[in-house]
């Protein structure tokens, strides 16, 4: 039996139980077998290595989500490795929603897409970490000091990577580029307000006439799997052994539904 058959397959357990309901689970298995790593292919670093800008996924240890944008000129995503990158984090609103979501929950999802040349993207998930400027230099003295005045690196976000796999071209807006004599010149660090947007949304001015934002109620403590009830991981447990032997039927070359004799061997 080839050792791929043996792995655990890319993909969380509800997209997997969504699969089998839509019919796709062959067409999402041919997805994970022949686009989806668990590393940076030469490839893959060289499309980071060029990108301006990425859009970044975290949560809290709730799941509370936030998405972001961050933008640099190229090569400010550093590929370390085949299986790790770096990104420098700047002054900005002082929320630090992002890196506060990554202090709880390391898990984080980077979108790059690549409007102008080649119109395609690639999703990075992993895990990441916090680190000071001083201690990723220390560790890295090759990274490049950013010579732009004004801009100076206050954190590193560093990236272990886990999947990677394309974003497909069809539907990326083709996007072109304006000259630098057209587009303002960048701010970094700035608190300036117009320079910032404004409040282009209107949300500032009308601040004083509404109640102060008050979040939802959260649910502080989730449940771990040892205080689940008994026939909640009863129920998981059944649909995890239901999975597996779908997954050993189609993929077994003679094995017939329903028949004992045909698992035999498939358990690795």
């Amino acid at each position: 039996m080839p050792a791929a058959d043996c792995r655990v397959r890319p993909g969380s357990d509800g997209e997997r139980e969504l699969q089998e309901r839509m019919g796709t689970t062959a067409r999402a298995d041919k997805f994970y077998d022949e686009q989806v790593l668990d590393r940076l292919n030469t490839r893959m670093r060289d499309f980071v290595a060029r990108q301006e800008m990425c859009f970044l996924a975290t949560s809290d240890r709730h799941g509370e989500c936030d998405s972001t944008f961050r933008a640099g000129p190229p090569g400010f995503l550093q590929v370390l490795d085949d299986r790790m990158l770096v990104y420098p984090e700047y002054r900005g609103n002082g929320v630090l929603a992002s890196l506060g979501n990554i202090e709880e929950n390391a898990h984080v999802g980077l979108l790059m897409i690549d409007f102008l040349k080649d119109r395609i993207g690639l999703h990075i998930n992993g895990r990441a970490r916090i680190v000071s400027d001083a201690e990723m230099r220390r560790a890295r003295p090759e990274l490049p000091v950013d010579p732009v005045p004004g801009r100076r690196v206050q954190l590193w976000v560093e990236i272990t990577v886990e999947e990677a796999y394309i974003h497909c071209a069809k539907h990326i807006p083709h996007l072109q580029k304006v000259s630098a004599e057209q587009r303002q010149r960048q701010a970094w660090g700035t608190d300036g307000f117009k320079r910032k947007g404004g409040d282009f949304f209107g949300a500032a001015a009308d601040a004083r006439d509404r109640p102060p934002y008050q979040p939802r109620r959260r649910k502080r403590d989730v449940p771990s799997w040892t205080q689940a009830g008994e026939l909640t991981r009863s129920a998981v447990w059944q649909r995890s052994v239901q999975r597996l032997l779908a997954a050993v039927v189609r993929r077994a070359p003679n094995a017939e539904e329903g028949s004992e004799g045909s698992f035999r061997g498939w358990f690795c």
